[in-house]
């Protein structure tokens, strides 16, 4: 295998430990220290690096969790700020390159071919630069991977986290790919390892020194796109646009204590159809299939699927039926952690046939009603205008599991819990 350096200079940018990474550069007295987020729910939603040294893991109970790491700090998950510093991270790829494509919430692909002339630096010049700006503005680390395709340039983002930068050019990609396990490919799940396995296939080079048409008699179109990515030969391209299309739209509240209040639990599975639907709505997306769930403290769930008549936008078109579906899973002998709402078989949203005994003009109607709650919520703050069968979700206590997130108790003039300004707020303590 023979190729020159950089044919493509593909970046793949991945924010090491970022929710957590994010809560110590806000509150720097947390920094050094074993943190996770997740208090408002009692189990760990992520966690410092000081905190998986300790042998803490994703979706762990928090008792268990402090056995394991006596120090172990736990605060509550603040989305919007987090939400914020992923903005700020892709905004900072797009003054190097406008060509990013954002992956998650906390990684991004970029392609930064051509760009040499324009940055007066090589490419991984250029890589460390964008590193480096991004550590320094948002006080957060990143770990980078430079390769020739996007499957190579992931696979060398993991392979120095955290705040790794790996640059791996045509003429390195054989010795790269003899070092790196068949199970850190992106695109390879549990099963398709067991498989490579099984045909004594165990680094990512045992696999691309195979002759194509294995990897095609294996797994098909993908087998063969795998292939051709990690031997250097770009097939998956960058994709700038922002995503517009889902095949479906979930939603789900995780609230404590657990409770088998039937409004309250009622109010908060309306409240996860309103900002299903509106979502929905934004991407200009239609579902006639819908599936409500209740999970009980025993993490056993339990799901009804509701069939419209017609494909729908509207939650007012779906409140008859969600509360068929709700008293059909209640049980007042059951305590329950959580609710959700998912949106199935998404369609683009026009020429939406109505039956014969549907009324058109009240349908045009709830569409304007629709559109403008959108506008007013997009203007106002998320929930400025909602059902009021989900006022009972407001009024009942999050438990004492961990206070809100610092963002929601400091409030600026004129902010209030549902319309705050987009920026994040930066906690100053006095030195003593």
């Amino acid at each position: 295998m023979l190729l020159s350096s950089y044919p493509q200079a593909i970046l793949h940018i991945d924010a090491d430990a970022f929710f957590a990474s994010v809560e110590q550069a806000i509150h720097p007295e947390l920094k050094g220290k074993p943190i996770v987020t997740g208090a408002e729910r009692g189990i760990v939603v992520a966690m410092s690096y000081e905190a998986k040294a300790c042998g803490v893991v994703r979706g762990m109970m928090g008792t268990e969790a402090k056995k394991r790491c006596p120090g172990l700090l736990f605060v509550p998950s603040d989305y919007e700020t987090y939400g914020l510093f992923s903005k700020r991270l892709f905004e900072i790829m797009r003054r190097f390159t406008p060509q990013v494509e954002e992956y998650s919430i906390d990684e991004a692909f970029a392609d930064i071919t051509g760009l040499r002339r324009l940055h007066h630096a090589s490419y991984p010049q250029i890589a460390k630069i964008i590193k480096e700006t991004i550590d320094a503005e948002l006080g957060i680390t990143v770990s980078v991977g430079l390769s020739l395709t996007k499957s190579l340039a992931k696979l060398a983002s993991k392979y120095k986290k955290p705040s790794g930068l790996v640059c791996v050019p045509g003429r390195q990609v054989a010795a790269f790919t003899k070092e790196n396990t068949i199970d850190k490919v992106w695109g390879f799940g549990h099963n398709s390892v067991a498989l490579l396995k099984k045909n004594h296939i165990h680094t990512v080079y045992d696999f691309i020194n195979k002759p194509e048409k294995f990897a095609t008699g294996l797994f098909g179109k993908i087998g063969t796109e795998l292939w051709q990515e990690l031997s250097g030969n770009s097939l998956y391209k960058v994709d700038p646009s922002e995503k517009t299309t889902y095949m479906s739209i979930s939603k789900v509240k995780t609230f404590s204590p657990p409770t088998n209040d039937p409004d309250y639990l009622y109010a908060q599975l309306l409240r996860n159809l309103e900002r299903a639907t509106a979502k929905m709505r934004r991407f200009k997306l239609t579902t006639k299939r819908i599936i409500i769930m209740l999970k009980s403290q025993q993490f056993q769930n339990k799901a009804f699927e509701i069939s419209l008549s017609r494909s729908s936008t509207s939650v007012m078109e779906m409140i008859e039926p969600l509360r068929q579906a709700f008293d059909h899973l209640f049980s007042k002998h059951t305590i329950y952690r959580s609710t959700g709402i998912v949106l199935c078989d998404l369609k683009t949203d026009k020429n939406i046939q109505l039956n014969i005994f549907e009324d058109p003009v009240r349908m045009v109607k709830m569409q304007h009603i629709d559109s403008a709650i959108d506008k007013i919520n997009n203007l106002f703050g998320r929930q400025a205008i909602h059902l009021a069968s989900t006022i009972p979700a407001n009024h009942r206590s999050q438990g004492n599991k961990g206070a809100p997130p610092k963002r929601q108790q400091n409030l600026l003039t004129g902010e209030n819990k549902h319309r705050r300004l987009n920026m994040p707020v930066l906690e100053i303590r006095p030195l003593h």
